[in-house]
């Protein structure tokens, strides 16, 4: 008789295994083993494991007979499995929001009409083949011990005029996305400047501080708290609530001027094996059931649209064509040019 707690970890040759079967980078590999009978659901999927191993043991417990395989990739790996690749998924769950945009309307997405019976928000779908399952803000972090007595930036201008004042505390300290090879980074980076012009200066006066860049939140979150970095800017919600400690002094900062608001989003791959499992899984996660593990358990904020209305500053980045602007290759290298010129100025290059 199975455990009801049994998951099998990661292991070297689960990795193996993996990578035999997929050319793409991958970061993670679980499963979580059931009785056997009911298949095997195959999830892609840029969150972390451990944020999301709540929600698959909840889905698990309706189908012990059910194993899933978890995998972690970025978000523009995910991108590249399966719609360069062709990578046989059921599931595919993703935070950059304008590459599943791109997988849904290029036709690699299954319509999915479960979504009906729960009375979905509009904002929350693109018709019946992309849904959102959770929301969170993207953050700026602060670590008050290396701000010293200057005050906390409550706005982009604070924060330009902030740097601008006091360059020896932030030169070499201050760490955001690098666009260039984070999916959710571009797409923040995008949005950010379709907001506001007020981007393109912050991006100017940053690169004059010689930012630290990265591919990921988890790794500006280590190094703030290691002291590195004073600042963090474009953080991943979630990620800093559960992993920032206010009793250290680490801060999180949604900017009043606005916040972006990142929808994670998950699709039904037009090439899944098994397409009914990721259809049960899914419909799992927009239910009200999935929704009170997601909001929790997971450290995820669920679908919420009253909190969005609570919180003017916070701007949703909506699902729809608009997102596909910049994924035009064109755009992205012109954007990405004007992004170089502007964070990686000419005294950062060898």
């Amino acid at each position: 008789m199975r455990n009801p707690a049994i998951t099998a970890v990661l292991s070297g040759l689960l990795i193996c295994w993996a990578a035999m079967v997929a050319a793409f980078e991958i970061e993670e590999d679980t499963l979580f083993a059931g009785t056997g009978t009911g298949g095997e659901l195959r999830i892609l999927s840029t969150t972390d494991t451990g944020i999301f191993a709540p929600l698959l043991r909840a889905f698990q417990a309706t189908r012990p007979d059910v194993s899933i395989r978890y995998t972690v990739a970025s978000s523009q790996e995910v991108y590249r499995a399966l719609y360069d690749e062709g990578a046989g998924y059921d599931l595919a769950i993703s935070s950059a929001m304008d590459l599943q945009m791109k997988l849904a309307n290029d036709g690699f997405a299954q319509p999915f009409r479960g979504a009906a019976g729960f009375d979905w928000p509009a904002w929350a779908h693109w018709q019946d083949r992309l849904f959102a399952f959770a929301q969170e803000p993207v953050v700026l972090i602060v670590s008050r011990a290396g701000l010293g007595d200057l005050p906390l930036p409550r706005t982009r201008q604070d924060l330009i005029s902030l740097m601008r004042d006091y360059p020896d505390v932030f030169t070499g300290r201050i760490g955001t996305y690098d666009p260039t090879l984070s999916g959710a980074g571009y797409l923040f980076a995008t949005q950010d400047a379709r907001q506001s012009d007020t981007f393109w200066r912050l991006a100017e006066v940053m690169g004059g501080m010689h930012p630290r860049l990265y591919s990921a939140s988890g790794a500006m979150i280590a190094d703030l708290q290691a002291g590195e970095l004073v600042m963090a800017y474009n953080v991943l919600g979630s990620y800093a609530e559960a992993r920032l400690d206010a009793d250290a002094g680490d801060v999180i900062v949604a900017l009043e001027d606005f916040t972006l608001t990142l929808l994670r989003t998950a699709l039904i791959p037009q090439q899944a094996p098994s397409p009914e499992l990721g259809a049960a899984f899914l419909g799992f996660m927009l239910s009200p059931a999935g929704q009170q593990i997601i909001e929790t358990q997971t450290g995820l904020p669920a679908i919420d649209e009253s909190a969005l209305a609570a919180g003017p500053h916070l701007r949703p980045i909506r699902l729809g064509p608009g997102l596909l602007v910049f994924v035009d290759p064109l755009k992205r290298e012109r954007f990405l040019e004007e992004w170089r010129a502007a964070v990686q100025q000419p005294s950062d290059q060898p």
